[in-house]
């Protein structure tokens, strides 16, 4: 299944940036939010790279495919972007289901709220690793559970809030093997994926980290 993140840094413009890498090896299902490597398919790899806040470029894919080919990263692969110090990754386990969890909570907000500007961002970045194969409606179910879940978490920090503008998941699963149909979260797999990240993030934001200071205004 997918191994431990790396934390390694990039030099851009004059800086060492951090940036957590999965070397997947063989390639995994998965089904994805993320600015490169959206959608369903197998993937080889993924990066959950930190930005400065006044990251501004309109092509994160093209910048993330970058840094994969810099990285030597070959196939396709999953790549997410945030303003957080990647450093401080959560993770928790529950009965083989494994999420590592980037947690910013700059920019709280109701999805259904009136839109408004906002001069805070936060993003909470979440990676699913789930051992079984899992069928194509329960990847969207999984990824339908952990939003849940992650708004859950927000609800017991005392925020009034189901997440931020620019939250992504992904939910990576084996290609083959007994297929599991429901990834809800009273389902085997998705009752796991709903404790597992809500332990993540409720964890990373409850340290202070998810509401402090990007890492950008701590690093100049």
């Amino acid at each position: 299944m997918v191994p431990e993140p790396i934390l390694g840094d990039r030099l851009e413009n004059g800086r060492d940036i951090p940036l957590l890498t999965w070397r997947i090896g063989r390639p995994l299902l998965a089904i994805s939010s993320a600015p490169l490597g959206g959608g369903i398919g197998l993937r080889q790899w993924i990066i959950n790279a930190t930005v400065p806040m006044w990251y501004d470029r309109d092509d994160p894919d093209v910048h993330l495919a970058e840094l994969a080919a810099e990285l030597g990263f070959e196939g396709p692969g999953i790549g997410l972007l945030t303003g957080v110090d990647v450093a401080e990754v959560v993770t928790a386990v529950d009965e083989g289901v494994r999420v590592w969890a980037t947690v910013g909570l700059g920019d709280p907000v109701w999805a259904a709220a009136i839109r408004a500007d906002s001069p805070r961002v936060g993003t909470v970045n979440i990676v699913v690793s789930v051992p079984a194969r899992l069928s194509e409606a329960a990847l969207v179910n999984a990824v339908a559970t952990a939003t849940e879940a992650k708004a859950q978490a927000l609800w017991d920090l005392g925020l009034a809030a189901t997440g931020t503008p620019t939250d992504a998941v992904c939910v990576v699963c084996p290609p083959d093997g007994p297929v599991a149909a429901y990834g809800g979260p009273r389902s085997e797999w998705g009752a796991r994926i709903a404790r597992s990240v809500h332990s993540a993030v409720r964890s990373g934001g409850g340290t202070g980290r998810g509401t402090g200071m990007p890492w950008s205004d701590r690093n100049l």
